[in-house]
């Protein structure tokens, strides 16, 4: 077995951290339990953190502190500058890694030589119990076990890239200054350069995030959905996988032609009619979805799930139209200025 383990190609982990918490000492703890040892653990401190700057000393990583708050595209594209073996795998500080979850990333790059990058998969336990965090976290999930494994982005929470290639792309975009889609907008570019990206969805990181409504919108329709569709617009990168799906596409549409058929019904009472049917439309539509939820956490857990569900689908709507209306408004300003 270790002879095998000498053979492979050598991994850096790299961790982006600020105000970690306990989520990042069991994040630093699931790395001792790993059955491949990586050949270094960097840790960046991504400002003023002296509790998770302790944590990652102690545990014997490789420890940078910035002096101010720059966000993880910044704090991982650090770790890379210092990193020395040939895979980069860049994971979350709150996520906790599978044992196996480094031997599968190595074993996937020395039996695909040609693979530049990889990601990888949450785990069906989210680490928080609270229904929200169990829906945000089973959902991710189960997007990446029937995304396509051709995969057309890169994801920073579970995702190994060559460390040549890495640097030769300039590493992750840095004006992106909360934990936004750098990783997203990374993946592109490889993408766009003809690299390719695999979906490994037995590679596995269980996410430790308790979420809340706050906490949800925030991440959901600020930090992903807005400049997620600024970036599709830019790239021309309407691909139908994970979350662009046209089934998700379409249960947009369906979303806000019920609350308009809902809405116009005080006044029609026929238009509950088809609101029913659109109700029917959109269970038959995401019924793989649910079928899921039902089997790993039953039918009243499900049915709590459809409302935020459909309010999903409802605010990723709403982000992409404002989105779309930003884009297009940001290409016509330089005219008009130049104009006057």
């Amino acid at each position: 077995m270790l002879s095998d383990y000498h053979s492979l190609p050598s991994v850096s982990v790299i961790i982006p951290v600020y105000k970690g918490g306990i989520a990042f000492y069991h994040c630093l703890a699931s790395l001792k339990d790993s059955l491949l040892r990586p050949a270094e653990i960097i840790v960046i401190v991504d400002g003023h953190d002296p509790q998770s700057y302790q944590l990652a000393q102690e545990s014997g990583a490789k420890v940078l502190q910035l002096e101010t708050n720059q966000g993880p595209a910044a704090a991982r594209n650090c770790g890379a500058e210092l990193a020395t073996a040939d895979i980069l795998f860049f994971i979350d500080a709150d996520v906790t890694i599978h044992s196996d979850t480094i031997e599968k990333i190595a074993k996937v790059f020395q039996n695909d030589p040609q693979l530049a990058a990889l990601i990888g998969s949450y785990d069906d336990q989210p680490g928080s119990n609270n229904f929200l965090s169990q829906y945000k976290n089973l959902f991710h999930h189960y997007n990446h076990q029937i995304g396509l494994e051709e995969a057309s982005t890169f994801w920073g929470a579970c995702g190994a890239i060559k460390r040549g290639i890495f640097l030769k792309m300039g590493g992750f975009d840095e004006s992106y200054r909360r934990p936004c889609i750098e990783d997203i907008e990374l993946g592109y570019r490889l993408k766009a350069k003809e690299y390719r990206i695999r979906l490994c969805k037995n590679i596995y990181v269980k996410h430790l995030k308790r979420w809340t409504p706050y906490s949800l919108l925030r991440a959901d329709f600020f930090y992903r959905a807005l400049p997620w569709t600024e970036l599709i617009h830019r790239d021309r990168n309407f691909v139908n996988d994970l979350n662009l799906q046209w089934s998700s596409r379409l249960s947009v549409i369906f979303i806000y032609s019920l609350l308009i058929a809902v809405f116009a019904s005080f006044l029609w009472p026929m238009l509950l009619i088809p609101a029913g049917l659109l109700i029917i439309a959109l269970i038959t539509l995401n019924w793989s979805v649910y079928q899921f939820f039902i089997k790993k956490r039953g039918f009243l857990f499900t049915l709590q799930v459809l409302p935020w569900h459909w309010f999903y689908y409802f605010y990723s709507g709403l982000a992409f139209a404002i989105g779309t209306a930003k884009y297009r408004l940001s290409k016509k300003t330089p005219a008009l200025s130049h104009q006057a």
